[in-house]
Order: C-alpha cells, then sequence, then structure tokens
C-alpha cells in the first residue's frame, strides 16, 4: 500500500529512523499527528492492535530521534505498542498485512526486521532480555545503549521484578521506560512534574548529586544524611521511591504525548550512567476519541470506518466457549459460595466479565502474574475452598512449575479451565495453544479433559468442579459444534469416550474440537468415529475394543504431535505389546506462524479434506 505524500508530507520523507533523524526537531509533534493519522487508517483497514499504539506514538518518534537505533538496542515489552515503531522501522507500506497470513508479524519479530532486537508475545520479557543487552554492550565497550520499553500492567508481572532487582545490583548502563497508561500509579502530570523532571535528567543535577557522593564519601554519617534528605526530598514530589530502592535512578512521570519534552529527556538520559527508569504517562487510544473512551473494546480491532463512532457489531454466531465457561461459573457461584475464580488479567478474553459483576467477592484477578494466580489457587484448596483458574494455554505454559509443584504433587483440587487450547489464530506463535497436552500429560494426579463442543465443555467443566483432585478442561478460541448448550449439568464418567459413528476397517480416535472436521472422513471411508473425551486418563477399555475391530487406528489433535493425546495413545499400545497401524494427525514440530484457525488447520492437514487425504495416503 503506497503512501500518499500529499497526505502525509512529513512521513512520507521518513523511511527509516535515520531520516527521521534529519528532521528538526520543531517538526515532531507534525511529524506524531501524521503518523498517529496513519495507524488509525491502517489499521481500520487490516484490523488489529489499535489503542495501545495509538498511545505511544510520541514515546516512538522520540526514542528513533535521540537513540540510533537499531545500534543502540531498543527492547519493546509485549508489541501491542509496537505498531508506531514497525511502521518508521521499514514496515510502513506493508502495514495492511499485519496479523494476515504471510503478512506482517503481529509483533516484534527477529527474523522480520534487524529493529526488532527481541522476538515477543508474552508480557514482562523486556527488562530481563535488555539487561542481557546492556550487558554484553558493556563488554563490548563501543558505546552502545539499551532501552526497554514496559507497560504499567505488564510490570506486575514478577519476571519485571526480579529484572529490575539484577538490574539494580549489577548497575549497568540502561534506561527502562514506564508507560504508565491505566493504572493509578502516581498523581496527574502537571507543569511541576515535568519541570522536575528536566531537572533531574540533567547534567547539573546529576553532577551535583555524583559530586556530592564522592565528597562525602568519607564521611559516612554526613553521607547517610545526605542520601536521606535526596530520598526524602524526591519522595515528596515523585512517587519513584520503591524504584530507587531497587537502585534505579528514578525520573518523571513526564507527559508521553509531548514530543519535545521526551525528546528533551531522553537526550539528557541517554548519557547518564547506571540505571535509569523513565516514568511516562500515556493515554491508551490518544487522539481517537472512541479509543480514548474505550480503550479496551479498541486494543484489538476488525476492520471498521473510523468515521464512525462505534465498532461494527459481530454478526450472531454459535456461542463461543469463552462465552459458555463464564455462563457455566455463574452458574456454579449461584450454588457454590466456595468457588473462586482467578484469572492472570485476562478478564474480557476468557469470559469473565458478567462473573466479575455478580459475584465480585469471589472474583480475583492478580494482573500478569500467572505463577501467584496457580499458586493463590492452591492456598485455596488448602482450605478447602475450590478455586477455578481461567487461563490461556500459552500462558499456562508460564507457570509450570506451580502447576507441579505446588498443585499437582499436593494432589489439590483446583480446576484449570484452558482458553486458546491449539490453534488461535492472527496471534501467531507465540500465543499458540500447542503445547498443553503434552506438558500436562506427563504430570501426576492430572485429570485432562478435551471437549468436542460447547455443551461437551460444560458438562466438563462440572465434572472437573466436582472432582477431588487437579483437573484441566481445555478449550479453543471461538466456537465449535451446533449442538445445543443444556442448562443442567450433569457428570461424565471419569475417562470414558463414546462412539459417534460406527464403521468398519478405521478408527478416527478425536480428542477435541477437530472431531467436527473428521465427520468428512469418517462419511467418505467408512470409518468408526470416536470422541474420546479424555486424554487423561484414557478409556483403555474403548481403545482395546477399537483396535480389536478396526485395522487402522488413527488419533487427531489440535495440539502437538510430539507427547501429546496420540502419544498418549501409542504408549498405551506399546504396553500392552499390540501391533497396530497407527497414524497419528496433529500440529507438527514446528512453531506455527499467523494466520486464521482455519487457513492455519488446512496448512497443516488438519481441515475437512486434509485429514481424508491424509487417511487415504496412510492405508494405500
Amino acid at each position: 500500500m503506497t503512501l500518499d505524500s500529499s497526505k502525509y508530507p512529513l512521513l512520507g520523507l521518513v523511511d527509516e529512523p535515520a531520516q527521521l533523524r534529519d528532521l528538526a526537531q520543531e517538526k515532531l509533534p507534525a511529524f506524531s499527528n501524521e503518523l498517529r493519522e496513519y495507524l488509525l487508517n491502517s489499521v481500520s483497514q487490516s484490523s488489529g492492535h489499535l489503542a495501545s499504539g495509538l498511545g505511544t506514538v510520541e514515546l516512538t518518534v522520540a526514542l528513533h530521534y535521540v537513540y540510533n537505533t537499531p545500534d543502540d538496542r531498543l527492547v519493546w515489552d509485549v508489541g501491542h505498542q509496537a505498531y508506531p515503531h514497525k511502521i518508521l522501522t521499514g514496515r510502513r507500506d506493508q502495514m495492511h498485512t499485519i496479523r494476515q497470513k504471510d503478512g506482517l508479524h503481529p509483533f516484534p519479530f527477529r527474523e522480520e526486521s534487524r529493529y526488532d532486537t527481541f522476538s515477543v508475545g508474552h508480557s514482562s520479557t523486556s527488562i530481563s532480555a535488555a539487561l542481557g543487552m546492556a550487558i554484553a554492550a558493556q563488554k563490548e565497550g563501543k558505546g552502545r545503549k539499551t532501552v526497554a520499553v514496559i507497560g504499567d500492567g505488564a510490570i506486575t508481572a514478577g519476571m519485571a521484578f526480579e529484572a529490575m532487582n539484577h538490574l539494580g545490583d549489577v548497575k549497568s548502563d540502561m534506561l527502562i521506560i514506564l508507560n504508565d497508561n491505566e493504572m493509578s500509579i502516581s498523581e496527574n502530570v502537571g507543569a511541576l512534574t515535568n519541570h522536575f523532571a528536566r531537572i533531574l535528567s540533567g547534567s547539573f543535577y546529576t553532577n551535583i548529586r555524583e559530586g556530592s557522593k564522592k565528597l562525602l564519601s568519607g564521611v559516612p554519617p554526613v553521607k547517610q544524611l545526605a542520601s536521606r534528605m535526596e530520598e526524602h526530598l524526591k519522595g515528596m514530589v515523585i512517587p519513584g521511591t520503591f524504584f530507587e530502592e531497587l537502585g534505579l535512578n528514578y525520573i518523571g512521570p513526564i507527559d508521553g504525548h509531548d514530543v519535545n519534552m521526551l525528546v528533551d529527556t531522553l537526550r539528557n538520559m541517554r548519557n547518564l550512567k547506571g540505571p535509569q527508569l523513565l516514568h511516562i504517562k500515556t493515554q491508551k487510544g490518544k487522539g481517537y476519541k472512541p479509543a480514548e473512551a474505550d480503550p479496551i473494546g479498541y486494543h484489538g480491532v476488525p476492520k471498521f470506518d473510523p468515521a464512525i463512532s462505534s465498532l461494527p457489531k459481530s454478526k450472531p454466531s454459535a456461542a463461543t466457549f469463552s462465552k459458555v465457561f463464564g455462563d457455566w461459573l455463574c452458574d456454579m457461584a449461584s450454588q457454590d459460595e466456595k468457588l473462586m475464580a482467578i484469572t492472570p488479567a485476562m478478564r474480557e478474553g476468557s469470559g469473565m466479565v458478567r462473573f466479575s459483576k455478580e459475584y465480585p467477592e469471589q472474583y480475583f484477578d492478580v494482573a500478569i502474574a500467572e505463577q501467584h494466580a496457580v499458586t493463590l489457587a492452591a492456598g485455596f484448596a488448602c482450605e478447602g475452598l475450590k478455586p477455578v483458574v481461567a487461563i490461556y494455554s500459552s500462558f499456562l505454559q508460564r507457570a509450570y512449575d506451580q502447576l507441579i509443584h505446588d498443585v499437582a504433587l499436593q494432589n489439590l483440587p483446583v480446576l484449570f479451565a484452558i482458553d486458546r487450547a491449539g490453534i488461535v489464530g492472527a496471534d501467531g506463535e507465540t500465543h499458540q495453544g500447542a503445547y498443553d497436552l503434552s506438558f500436562m500429560r506427563c504430570i501426576p494426579n492430572m485429570i485432562i479433559m478435551t471437549p468436542s463442543d460447547t455443551n461437551e465443555c460444560r458438562q466438563m467443566l462440572y465434572t472437573g468442579y466436582r472432582c477431588n483432585s487437579p483437573v484441566a478442561v481445555r478449550y479453543p478460541r471461538g466456537s465449535a459444534g451446533t449442538t445445543e448448550i443444556s442448562e443442567q449439568m450433569s457428570e461424565l464418567e471419569i475417562g470414558k469416550g463414546r462412539v459417534i459413528k460406527q464403521g468398519t476397517k478405521i478408527a478416527i480416535l478425536s480428542f477435541g474440537t477437530l472431531l467436527e472436521n473428521a465427520q468428512l472422513a469418517a462419511d467418505e471411508l467408512g470409518a468408526s468415529l470416536v470422541d474420546m473425551r479424555f486424554v487423561k486418563p484414557l478409556d483403555t477399555v474403548l481403545i482395546d475394543t477399537l483396535l480389536a475391530e478396526h485395522d487402522v487406528i488413527v488419533t487427531l489433535e489440535d495440539n502437538a504431535i510430539v507427547g501429546g493425546a496420540g502419544s498418549a495413545v501409542n504408549e498405551y499400545l506399546a504396553a500392552m505389546k499390540a501391533t497396530a497401524n497407527i497414524l497419528n494427525l496433529g500440529i507438527p514440530d514446528e512453531f506455527i506462524k499467523h494466520g486464521t484457525q482455519e487457513q492455519m488447520h488446512d496448512e497443516m492437514g488438519l481441515g475437512e479434506q486434509g485429514i481424508l487425504t491424509a487417511i487415504k495416503q496412510f492405508i494405500d
């Protein structure tokens, strides 16, 4: 998509950051306005993340203006806020392809650009990665600078604090920018704090402070008194005492939409020695009123018309698994006041908005802290409460030790409602839920269920809730099946599958929602079609029966083939010394890129036609 230079006269001059640095500083506000308008028009035509990027326009411009990127390392956290960065770093004309198959990656991605210094997708990694780069730069000795940009949501994760604690210890030259756009971390930005930030980042204050420390180093009581006075004086004006205690020099908060203020401050800070933290205040959705008013709604958007102050309403469709979970949660809480629902900052995505409003005393959003979420649930379970942890498959990876050590080892009754399992679509490699069956199946005491449709999901959630052991119910993004959802909740027999269609010679054992895709193969080949329901424990009685009556066994799952449900069947047959012609279908041993769920399933041979073709080739 070629840029209209008459509409974007300044943006048209900049294909990469070196050209941005050729602009006079007084032109940066106008340049920022053009960048914001281009971002809005681009995302509205392609879909993607919007509100976060609108809030980081001036910051992105200032960073690339002051720092010599890509030689200076710029590390973005998560990446929702990095769309302006992509536009300024040679990918402007490809923005209309973002999140689409074979198009731009949804997040910073090392393989895509030399300006993307670290591939991201999950939060709270930026400070750790940047610290590694800063230490490497120090060893290199060529004056290369390092900056990490982290949001106020991402900094709630323990990993961010671990990294800051280490940074304060090793005292590497590095800047952390805290982009504060939602949480009440500080008072509103004003002239006093802006002025104070200029003073704190300037050479005069820095020289006075460092000179005083050297002068007083031989007089411990006086030095201690001076240090305390400095801390108390700063604490009266700025809310950075906590960061100072970690060994970081705190500056801010400043207006993150004043590009000249940012440039002046960053110029001052670029040459400061040791760990630095700049706290900026921004507004998600800045410059587009509907997104300012509803930053959550405009976080990720479909195609829309910016001239209309609302997003298009989605067409009525089958209930999503997330909604089914949210409704079940409310229904279950109405029966049991011991239910405690936990989410690591995924209230909307996990379908918990209604529950959070109707049962606020039983709802716990622990912020982006997956490890804490799991161990909090374990603590609840120890005291006789009934915890339900709603978590995305790819985020549960971050709490694997807690799943093993704090829940399964103690055989605690914690129910894991695992959303976004299998192929997720446009978010790509970092968010594919391809591994949960593999990494959970090896854990003792776990029960693992894979619903084939939304009604099965509701019944499995109820079944898992009633179990006195750790249970996982894993389901994909979106919906599956057209089965009517029963209000009645009934327990399923643990470890028992069901035969959907009786056939001959070939038996297709489906684990999860690909059951629907296997229907064509079952019909055309006259095969038996089985909904296995449970990955652990396996229905070995049913497997024995199917093996005795069929020549070929086919396993099907929306999970990595390596170590997944098919592997469980293989292991059982091997243990029984049974001979069988077995075909395992699932996600191959590679990271799956972004595209729609249907596109990626088709590419991997997991669509209707792909399953049929794979079985035909196997039996020929």
